[in-house]
């Protein structure tokens, strides 16, 4: 039931909003600062194999334009909150980050990924519950 509501949400932001680049700007702002001010890292190209590298680290690749990532973005939250410093939680923009995107197939968004030490141990495409993604970083742990 959670699943059928969390799609149906995802589909009415879609209707409401479309999912194309053209959306404000300011909303880009918004996604970005909100993600800046939680307990969320900020990737790109420049330091994303950096922060994958050891550990256990869930990333989320998203963009401001994309509602469904809006629909991610506390969920993703929710699940750091959840995960309490056992494993990063990391946000990266398609649009910064295209190289690691392309690296990881990364096709639709929002895709979230658990690695472990630099390797992809599970993929998620499309809006996830935190109780799925704080699961798979557990059992990576």
């Amino acid at each position: 039931m959670k699943k059928l509501l969390t799609v149906m949400a995802v589909l009415a932001a879609v209707m409401i909003s479309g999912c194309n680049k053209s959306s404000s700007n300011d909303s880009a702002s918004d996604s970005t600062a909100a993600a800046e001010k939680s307990l969320l890292q900020v990737a790109d190209d420049s330091n994303f194999d950096a922060i994958i590298a050891q550990g256990v680290v869930l990333v989320d690749f998203w963009a401001p334009w994309c509602p469904p990532c809006r629909v991610q973005l506390p969920l993703v939250e929710k699940a750091a909150e959840q995960l309490d410093g056992k494993a990063k939680v990391v946000k990266l923009n398609v649009d910064e980050g295209k190289q690691a995107a392309a690296k990881f197939g990364v096709s639709s968004i929002p895709t979230l990924i658990v690695f472990k030490d630099g390797k992809e141990v599970k993929k998620f495409v499309g809006v996830t519950q935190p109780d799925e993604l704080v699961a798979a970083v557990n059992a990576a742990l």
